[in-house]
């Protein structure tokens, strides 16, 4: 995130971010299509209530099926939830039915969608939104047999309007996907009434400037194309700029669809587009991480040691996410994002810690990774780096385990020489969980240590604050130059929305907000 957080804003990710990405979007999609079906009832919506209930369980059935066939062929974890997911896109996407035909339609969608993320992959990860792949190939099909049906995209429906809204903020809250995808519908309906005015204009026919603003607003897909589908991690790419031009692209082709033979370039295809983009732009790659070793830092960080299989590109600041799976995960699933505590330079050495306290299944599988055992890293993703100009001055505040970028970074700047005018404000409960005080250290730069107990033996430049909880006027004291700064804040937003006042002093702010797990 690029901005301070709000007490309801913190409140907000600290209870979605109990629950993990696969349950929370299809929580959201399952909402969604009760609410349809309630409007369905009263005539508000074009699908028919048996069509929404028929077309439901072919879907779900479909996916479901391939994806276990698939994931038992190739020995992969099981994941239904991502089954039921594709399935409630396509819901949304296609025309629903109860003709033999159009079932048999929508199972084909089905099938393709499914099937797509095992055979359109690259190393492990798949290139193309699933959902808008099932769609494609289901509109060309009926070109041949026009009863099999096609993408309607009947969301795209002003009495739907408000729930899309509500459920896709909340999920690109989680993801901090919000302003990537702000821009797509900004972009997207300015090219939508462009066109529509132009069309009317060479039509002979007047504009009704209001009325068409509405009906691209709340009577078109867009909405429920960006939030839902758009912001997918696994086919955006990883730097904030280039989640902007997939997201700029998209938007053009989605809001003037060009005719390619007998269809036009709708929004599933204008979507897929995108999707090819972003892999051409960084062409992700699932990488094999083996166990090397562990060790304590503190009383409740531990870190793990890797050694990666091949070497893969980051950015000192950027994490990953790691699978680890499990029988029986919990809500959060079985993959969380570290970030790195090691420097590119480092490779094929990589470095990542966590905190223990926690009694999810995540947190007992990790714990429970003996060396020698492999894990995949299934992407890496982050805007959370340094200034690009070695001479602009930084200001760095973590709060416990959030130090870990800031580690990346350390290292990162003795590795290659570099000097860098930078200050570190580390907050810890405790002297004993001040974490990497070696790595730190080794960077010369000053740190001010904020811990209910007085630390012993600190390194030079290093200096404790105090026993007080840190507040904004406590940073003011103890950066009394944050103006001249870039301020980078790594922690709970509790943290970060405490110490707004102060940092809203600073040249710019880059947070790296969590809530935990």
């Amino acid at each position: 995130m690029s901005a301070t957080l709000t007490a309801g804003s913190t409140r907000v990710l600290g209870l979605i971010g109990r629950v993990s990405m696969y349950r929370l979007v299809l929580s959201s999609l399952g909402l969604l299509a009760l609410i349809a079906l309630v409007l369905s009832f009263a005539g508000l919506v074009v699908p028919e209530p048996l069509e929404l209930v028929a077309s439901a369980v072919v879907l779900a059935l479909a996916c479901a099926a391939t994806d276990l066939v698939a994931q038992a062929v190739l020995r992969l974890p099981r994941r239904l939830e991502s089954s039921l997911i594709t399935a409630a896109i396509l819901l949304f996407v296609l025309r629903p039915s109860v003709e033999p035909l159009g079932l048999a339609g929508l199972a084909l969608a089905g099938i393709v969608a499914s099937a797509s993320k095992y055979l359109l992959v690259w190393r492990g990860r798949h290139i193309f939104n699933p959902a808008a792949t099932g769609a494609s190939v289901l509109t060309i099909m009926s070109i041949w047999a026009p009863d099999l049906g096609s993408s309607a995209w009947w969301v795209g429906s002003p009495w739907l309007a408000a729930p899309v809204i509500v459920l896709g903020v909340l999920l690109l809250l989680r993801t901090d996907k919000l302003p990537i995808v702000a821009v797509f519908w900004v972009v997207a309906m300015a090219v939508a009434f462009t066109r529509t005015t132009v069309q009317f204009q060479a039509a002979g026919f007047p504009v009704d400037v209001p009325s068409v603003l509405v009906q691209v607003a709340f009577s078109s897909p867009f909405l429920f194309l960006g939030a839902f589908m758009l912001s997918e991690p696994l086919t955006l790419p990883p730097r904030r700029t280039q989640q902007y031009l997939v997201a700029f692209v998209v938007a053009i082709l989605a809001g003037w669809p060009l005719p390619v033979g007998e269809i036009t370039l709708g929004q599933e295809r204008a979507l897929l587009i995108g999707n090819l983009l972003a892999f051409l732009l960084c062409l992700r790659a699932a990488v094999r991480l083996r166990v090397e070793r562990r060790r304590d830092l503190t009383p409740t960080v531990r870190e793990l040691t890797f050694h990666a299989a091949r070497p893969f590109s980051f950015s000192p600041g950027q994490y990953l996410e790691l699978d680890v799976p499990h029988r029986r995960p919990d809500a959060r699933g079985t993959r969380r994002e570290f970030s790195i505590a090691s420097a590119p330079e480092d490779l094929p050495e990589v470095r990542i810690a966590f905190k223990d306290g926690s009694q999810s299944s995540y947190k007992r599988a990790l714990a429970a990774v003996e060396p020698g055992s492999t894990l995949a890293v299934t992407g890496v993703w982050g805007d959370f780096v340094l200034p690009s100009r070695p001479t602009a001055p930084v200001l760095l505040v973590a709060a416990g385990i959030g130090v870990t970028p800031f580690v990346s970074q350390l290292r990162h700047l003795v590795a290659t020489g570099q000097d860098r005018d930078v200050v570190l404000v580390y907050v810890v409960s405790q002297a004993a969980e001040l974490a990497f005080r070696d790595d730190i250290a080794a960077s010369g730069i000053p740190v001010v240590v904020y811990s209910r107990d007085e630390p012993h033996d600190l390194p030079v430049a290093w200096t404790w604050a105090g026993p007080d909880r840190v507040d904004a006027e406590g940073l003011l004291r103890a950066v009394p130059d944050i103006a001249r700064r870039a301020a980078y804040v790594s922690g709970p937003p509790r943290l970060i929305s405490a110490l707004a006042p102060a940092l809203a002093k600073a040249k710019s702010l880059t947070t790296d907000a969590f809530a935990g797990y």
